[in-house]
């Protein structure tokens, strides 16, 4: 029950910001997944650091 209504909070909540503010929206998903992209990249050059270490 708590995780439908939490889905149903963050659904409303990005309508609500898609709708009242949408280039907001849009230049934080994109600063997200370029973090994301980035984050993802050093744990993968980590893991091969590591591998080639053992």
């Amino acid at each position: 029950m708590v995780n439908k209504l939490l889905l149903v909070v963050v659904v409303v909540f990005l309508g609500f910001w898609m709708f009242t503010d949408p280039h907001g929206l849009a230049h934080a998903t994109k600063d997200s997944a370029g973090q994301t992209w980035d984050v993802s990249t050093q744990l993968f050059t980590a893991v091969i650091k590591y591998l080639r270490a053992l």
